[in-house]
């Protein structure tokens, strides 16, 4: 079985089960997905390989964190002149805007017509002053979760750090109280429970990029599975990976 079917033969399982006991830090999925045909005028919406649902499933690999607003930050470290760090209140301050988007999960579910409300990657960046070799990001989430972006994806006029999905402040299992949303990616990359951004000089893969999905994940290009990736991003990855060990 190569690395394809065993991904989708666990995304079907992932997608199918119910949740495992609390106490177990394992993927769980909550409740079937009620897939549905895509009408004819909505197909150009729909990547390959994709299947629209009304509901928002819920998916999460371990147990979903406590938010404790007195002892939360969001971080902004790594290739920076100097480190910015916001504290809940300071974070709700900051300037708001609504994304309205479609939502592709590497598992093969699309929902469409969201409308997320938060805080535009743009006015983080402008409180932040990069150095110039910083060209990546890890993105760090609530538990030790990472995903990475190269900087010009993160760096996007759709790119948000939402509080809000259709008018209601965000469900914990689905990233609140604030998770980053990336509508160009699949949804992986757009991490629940957000606390942080590292910038760097090498990308190096994240949580689900070493464990077998794609350092790109386009879902028009459906960018799934790490072994679709072209040698030199092969060589990339390994590369950037070994250079974070050695510092």
């Amino acid at each position: 079985m190569g690395l394809k079917d065993a991904v989708d033969r666990f995304a079907v399982w992932l997608v199918m089960s119910r949740a495992k006991t609390p106490r177990s830090p394992t993927m769980t999925a909550r409740g079937a997905i009620r897939m549905k045909e895509t009408p004819p005028d909505l197909a150009h919406r729909v990547p390959p390989g994709q299947v629209l649902t009304d509901k928002w499933p819920v998916l999460t690999y371990g147990l979903t964190p406590r938010f404790d607003p007195a002892r939360w930050s969001f971080r902004c470290f790594g290739l920076v002149e100097e480190e910015v760090r916001f504290t809940w209140e300071e974070f709700l301050a900051l300037p708001r805007t609504e994304v309205a988007c479609d939502i592709h999960c590497v598992t093969r579910w699309s929902r469409l017509d969201n409308r997320f409300e938060g805080v535009p990657i743009r006015e983080i960046m402008k409180r932040v002053r990069l150095r110039p070799e910083a060209r990546a990001v890890m993105i760090h989430a609530d538990p030790d979760y990472t995903t990475n972006l190269p900087l010009e994806a993160l760096v996007q006029d759709d790119v948000l750090l939402a509080l809000k999905h259709d008018g209601r402040d965000l469900e914990p299992e689905h990233g609140g109280p604030l998770r980053l949303v990336v509508p160009k990616l699949y949804f992986w990359k757009s991490a629940k429970w957000l606390r942080g951004f590292e910038f760097l000089d090498v990308n190096p893969p994240g949580f689900w990029e070493v464990n077998g999905y794609h350092m790109q994940a386009d879902p028009w290009k459906e960018e799934r599975y790490s072994d679709q990736e072209t040698r030199a991003m092969q060589t990339m990855r390994a590369e950037a990976a070994r250079t974070l060990r050695g510092r």
